[in-house]
């Protein structure tokens, strides 16, 4: 199957024979800023996603309608109003919890994508579906469900708050030790989730998240 159409699927089923192996085949680096507008409230969540050189390449190869080796501006573009489609549902793998209710976000009004040093970067911002007060505790992250794309956050800065509101805020960033996580949650973590993660949303519990108390 093509990359194409496989990224049209989803990224979390990009190469998509063997989910039920649940260990990551696409890596990225990710940075995310969780925005406060003047009302007190998450205005956005930015996005970047580097990814790695042999999923770039394999990109490169199926978009790459003029056989330069790169992607012009108009492939560039198809790469990300396919991923724009594709992961809709998967919430654009952002992961929001707001004093523990899950919250979905909108469709982004559009996914720029470009192509330096052998990487595909994607750049984006994403609105809670739902308004979200700074009040309590919040927390965000980016991870796939699937747990097929790895999304690593290289340093805590690279996820970070934005604008006078939220800045006074307490916030931290939270790297769950994989180790712990299975000892604390061994009763719920059952088979279903070993086999088929798509189907559980447990795998949130290993991702890299900030959290923001008000």
């Amino acid at each position: 199957m093509k990359t194409k159409c496989l990224v049209m699927a989803g990224l979390a089923t990009l190469l998509a024979p063997a989910l039920a192996v649940a260990h990551p085949h696409i890596f990225a680096e990710a940075r995310l800023e969780i925005v406060s507008d003047d009302k007190g409230e998450i205005g956005e969540l930015r996005n970047v996603w580097r990814f790695d050189e042999l999923f770039s390449a394999s990109v490169v190869l199926d978009f790459d309608k003029n056989s330069n080796a790169t992607l012009d501006p108009d492939e560039l573009k198809e790469v990300g109003q396919t991923v724009l489609e594709s992961l809709s549902e998967y919430n654009y793998y952002t992961t929001i919890s707001d004093n523990g209710k899950s919250v979905k976000v909108n469709k982004p009004d559009s996914i720029t994508v470009d192509y330096k040093d052998n990487q595909l970067l994607m750049m984006f911002a994403v609105k809670p579906a739902e308004a979200m007060p700074l009040k309590g505790k919040l927390s965000f992250g980016v991870y796939d469900p699937t747990m097929y794309t790895a999304m690593d956050f290289p340093t805590d800065e690279d996820l970070s708050v934005v604008g006078e509101k939220i800045e006074a805020c307490e916030h931290q960033v939270v790297r769950p030790d994989p180790d712990e996580v299975l000892a604390e949650n061994k009763d719920t973590l059952t088979d279903a989730f070993w086999n088929d993660p798509t189907g559980t949303d447990m795998s949130k519990l290993f991702a890299t998240r900030i959290e923001v108390t008000c």
